[in-house]
């Protein structure tokens, strides 16, 4: 079968072959016919090593597609069923499942270590324990959720990672409230969705903030009140909060200057929520005085938080009512042989999302 596959961390291109095969199918687990698959920055992030991944593998992880085989002890799914692919299954029985916070939960994590693929040189890992970069996946039952069949795959797709985790930021991690100032830092897919998500929640003033003018037009189109660069938000700041700063500022780009520029832009008392899956040796830097003094809250927020199953029923059903607009999330469309195309989109940043059709 195909598969894009990155030879070693750093490269900057992947090469699409014909010789990989999806291995590891057996009891607990299903065979998934990829039909769509977004990319995501954190793809781009495992690439270049910002996010801890074993190479060779194939990237993707945020995908949708249908059920070719379902294993021994398999229940609840069979062949032809339509599903989203969910990089991070909750195992239902750790501290942090039984605490109620399935979202971080370990379990998924160590899918990343086991290969799902293989060809002729030798064993290949699917990023985040999936790799959707392919014709075919093979992963655990969990990680694959059945969808309704008016859910198109690639709305199912963006449901699977982006959308979720910028609609939960503001909803389940933040809670934005009802007449409040938002910004947003970073306005691709997940950073637009995160904006859904705050005037879903009632937000007053949203800007969004990006280097990219396209992408600032798309934001107002996604319900931002205002966009601008990120050299104009100091003055955004002055104007609307007359210099007392935002209440909630979402950091989306997962760097440390522009999370600490998310600090100094939210107001005393209010909110940071960072988003952005940064390096391992990037470093925020905060004196211990303005932390005690601001008294702001710092709320990381891992795949939107909450309960990601239930988060995926809430975006279908706002999906469904028009209370979000998931279809203009796609801005690009390409075929799996033209994934260096949708690469060169994302770093240029004229892509919201590309939906790789498979």
């Amino acid at each position: 079968m195909r598969a894009a596959v990155l030879h070693e961390t750093g490269q900057e291109k992947l090469e699409v072959l014909d010789d990989v095969e999806a291995v590891g199918f057996g009891p607990g687990k299903v065979r998934i016919r990829v039909r769509a698959t977004g990319l995501c920055h954190s793809d781009i992030s495992a690439m270049t090593g910002v996010l801890p991944q074993p190479a060779p593998f194939v990237p993707g992880h945020e995908g949708a597609g249908e059920i070719i085989e379902a294993g021994d002890g398999v229940t609840g799914l069979a062949p032809g069923d339509r599903v989203l692919l969910c990089w991070l299954p909750a195992c239902g029985s750790c501290p942090s499942c039984r605490r109620g916070q399935p979202h971080l939960c370990l379990a998924g994590f160590m899918n990343a270590g086991t290969p799902n693929f293989a060809r002729p040189g030798g064993d290949v890992f699917g990023f985040a324990g999936t790799g959707t970069f392919a014709e075919e996946v093979v992963v655990g039952a969990g990680c694959a959720v059945p969808i309704p069949d008016d859910v198109p795959f690639d709305i199912a797709a963006l449901i699977g990672c982006g959308v979720t985790t910028g609609l939960g930021a503001a909803i389940n991690t933040a809670q934005v409230q009802a007449g409040s100032s938002v910004a947003v830092i970073g306005c691709g897919g997940v950073g637009v969705s995160a904006i859904q998500g705050a005037r879903l929640q009632g937000a007053a003033e949203i800007v969004a903030v990006d280097p990219v003018a396209s992408r600032r037009e798309a934001a107002l189109r996604f319900g931002a009140t205002e966009a601008v660069a990120p050299g104009e938000l100091a003055d955004a700041k002055q104007r609307l909060t007359a210099g007392e700063g935002f209440d909630y500022v979402f950091e989306v780009v997962g760097r440390s200057q522009t999370a600490r520029t998310a600090y100094e832009t939210t107001r005393r008392g209010g909110t940071l929520c960072v988003v952005g899956a940064g390096a391992m040796d990037d470093h925020l830097q905060l004196n211990m005085f303005e932390l005690f003094f601001d008294e702001k809250r710092i709320l990381p927020s891992m795949y939107g938080g909450g309960d990601v199953l239930r988060s995926y029923e809430r975006a279908i059903a706002l999906w469904r009512a028009g209370r979000i607009d998931l279809e203009s999330l796609i801005t690009h469309r390409v075929p799996l042989a033209g994934i260096n195309d949708a690469l060169a989109q994302m770093h240029s940043g004229e892509a919201l999302r590309t939906c790789i059709e498979i």
